[in-house]
């Protein structure tokens, strides 16, 4: 079964920095795009950042210039480093990833189980 696990949520000062990882493991033959988003309680889910396998990214305005969205295929692992964390930024992260488990499957998008980010002011 494939699975996407995060990890790196916690509670910070506004202004601080953390950085979130998500690990895709269980037959993940091939990853295609992989993103975060996040969801406060009372908010819709919005779309944070995403990255594709060619390597372009795409952010939400809210974070541009504050976080950096990256990969490393090699460990099937997708980062999120979040810096200058505004309250603003309090929610549950998850990631997603396009991911295929042999050479002729689709692409499947999969979902994790999130990860609380709290920043305090």
């Amino acid at each position: 079964q494939v699975q996407l696990v995060e990890s790196g949520g916690g509670l910070v000062q506004a202004g601080g920095s953390l950085r979130l990882s998500c690990v895709a493991s269980g037959g993940t033959f091939s990853i295609s795009a992989m993103g975060w988003s996040r969801q406060a309680p009372g908010k819709q889910r919005e779309l944070v950042a995403t990255t594709t396998s060619g390597g372009s990214t795409n952010y939400a305005d809210s974070v541009k210039g504050r976080f950096t969205i990256s990969r490393d295929n090699a460990k099937n692992t997708v980062y999120l480093q979040m810096n200058s964390l505004k309250p603003e930024d309090t929610a549950v992260y998850y990631c997603n990833a396009g991911i295929r488990t042999d050479w002729r499957s689709i692409f499947h998008n999969y979902w994790g189980q999130g990860t609380q980010v709290t920043v305090s002011a």
